[in-house]
């Protein structure tokens, strides 16, 4: 069974930085693109950056500039360099794996979330 392990998450004040990293484990062949997502309370999940197997990019307006995602198609991990956060940058961070190889089956995948907390 696949699955996804987010972790870096935190507290952090506004102006710094964090390093999300999402580990695909479950004897995976291959995956797709891998993206994070977050969402808060009362509102739906959005997508803040997402990156293809060849390293092709696509961030949300909202992350251009500041967030970087990245990954390691061998180790099957996924990471979101977070800098210059704002305190609307608070959200569960979610990473989400498409297309995923295995040799018991073929499908998408998140993982449980983990929170991002900035203060003022």
């Amino acid at each position: 069974q696949v699955q996804l392990v987010e972790s870096g998450g935190g507290l952090v004040q506004a102006g710094g930085s964090l390093r999300l990293s999402c580990v695909a484990s479950g004897n995976i062949v291959s995956i797709g693109t891998m993206g994070w997502y977050r969402q808060v309370p009362g509102k739906q999940r959005e997508l803040v950056a997402r990156i293809t197997s060849g390293g092709d990019t696509d961030y949300a307006d909202s992350a251009k500039g500041r967030f970087t995602s990245s990954r390691d198609n061998a180790m099957h991990t996924l990471y979101l360099q977070m800098n210059s956060l704002k305190p609307e940058d608070t959200a569960v961070y979610y990473c989400n794996a498409r297309n995923v190889v295995a040799p018991y089956g073929f499908g998408d995948y998140w993982g449980q979330g983990t929170q991002v907390t900035v203060s003022s």
